[in-house]
């Protein structure tokens, strides 16, 4: 458990950027935040950390899940729409996750799981700073936040 602090737009990116860096096959990363609080900027650095072009991502509110190519495989999917975890069940993001790669959630909150996951609270401090709450459950998740606390 800890907390990391980014004073800017730019260094939450640059936080995702090192975290991508880190991500290998099976990591499942939940992002949790209100509106603005920069759950998508720090997708697009992790995205880019794994090798994917940050422009190629936006959020998947309306579809759900999509999944970028770099070098491993990035699911990023946003559960704001969902409510249950047979909503969850139909849109395939299990399926998906048995192909391989990392996976990324934002609103992960909205439909619990029971998955080994770093997760990762954004909250605003004021226009600029925000304040990224992170935890780990499970082994591999552990390794991962202590690596990216220390990078």
């Amino acid at each position: 458990m800890g907390s990391l602090t980014s004073s800017s737009q730019a260094q939450t990116h640059a936080l995702g950027v090192r975290l991508g860096q880190l991500l290998r096959d099976g990591d499942f990363v939940g992002l949790s935040g209100e509106l603005g609080a920069g759950k998508t900027a720090l997708m697009r650095g992790i995205a880019e950390g794994a090798g994917v072009d940050a422009a190629e991502v936006s959020s998947p509110t309306f579809t759900i899940v999509q999944t970028y190519s770099g070098r491993l495989l990035v699911h990023h999917a946003d559960w704001y729409r969902l409510s249950s975890a047979d909503e969850l069940y139909a849109t395939g993001f299990f399926d998906l996750l048995e192909a391989g790669g990392a996976a990324v959630v934002e609103w992960v909150e909205r439909v619990p799981v029971s998955v080994p996951m770093l997760r990762v609270t954004l909250s605003l401090v004021d226009a600029t700073t925000r304040r990224l709450d992170v935890s780990a459950s499970g082994e591999r998740a552990s390794a991962l936040l202590a690596a990216w606390l220390t990078r």
